[in-house]
């Protein structure tokens, strides 16, 4: 029988926090997830990667990385200048292959075959503000193929809840799925979603989700069954090293 965790945004949280402390440098965990949102698509055409601040933001400054340095083209779409060190390493790592990165404006991801949505991370909640509303809007008008990283941003991690959210094609959540994306509502903003396994140890179980379901769970009150957007073949990346994780 097949489960998978399922988890609220603070386990989430301190999960990486003491992984990154005891088990596994903070730079290789961004680049593995990046890894595992480039294994979960086909790239092709025009690639717009739209980033925030934080860690999310810096899942898609490592992917525009990976993606230059296997020859196919990317742009950077930012919606702020604030980053974590780890999002900086990246942003400059892209930057020195060549990876172009412009100032969100209207119109900026017209012509875009695929967009990657890096804005906002699991631990958003309330309402979403501008640019990255007009931002989240124009990515659903845009008619592109759209891959969210992590949760699609503006969607409550907890919830599930969302007044504005992007919807996706392919979601790749980052460990392990959020609670927020078993609610009623996720289904209408996600079309597939994948897990990367990228190495984190989870600090608590919580919840689990059955791939198969049977009756006699629902009395353990913590197992639900497989939303049929799920896709339970986990995208395993926890043996990739990022060579300069000591930088």
């Amino acid at each position: 029988m097949t489960f998978l965790d399922c988890v609220c945004v603070e386990n989430m949280r301190q999960s990486d926090r003491k992984t990154i402390e005891n088990h596994v440098p903070g730079l290789t965990l961004m680049y593995r997830a990046a890894m595992g949102v480039y294994r979960a698509s086909e790239w092709r055409g025009n690639i717009a990667i739209a980033v925030g601040s934080g860690n999310n933001g810096g899942d898609g400054f490592a992917l525009a990385y990976i993606l230059k340095s296997k020859g196919i083209e990317c742009r950077v779409i930012t919606l702020s200048d604030k980053l974590s060190p780890d999002s900086a390493h990246f942003a400059e790592k892209a930057k020195a292959l060549g990876v172009s990165a412009l100032p969100y404006t209207d119109g900026v991801f017209a012509g875009s075959d695929i967009i990657v949505d890096c804005l906002l991370g699991t631990g958003f909640h309330g309402p979403v503000r501008e640019p990255c509303a007009a931002a989240i809007r124009e990515i659903n008008a845009a008619g592109a193929y759209v891959v969210s990283v992590d949760i699609n941003s503006g969607m409550n991690g907890d919830t599930g809840e969302a007044d504005l959210a992007v919807r996706s094609d392919l979601t790749v959540t980052v460990a392990f799925v959020k609670n927020g994306m078993l609610a009623a509502n996720a289904g209408n903003y996600m079309k597939r979603l994948v897990v990367a396994d990228i190495g984190i140890v989870l600090d608590r179980e919580e919840n689990k989700i059955a791939a198969q379901w049977r009756e006699e769970y629902a009395a353990r009150g913590n197992v639900y069954p497989c939303p049929s957007y799920l896709d339970l073949c986990v995208i395993d990346t926890r043996d990739i090293e990022y060579p300069e994780k000591n930088v």
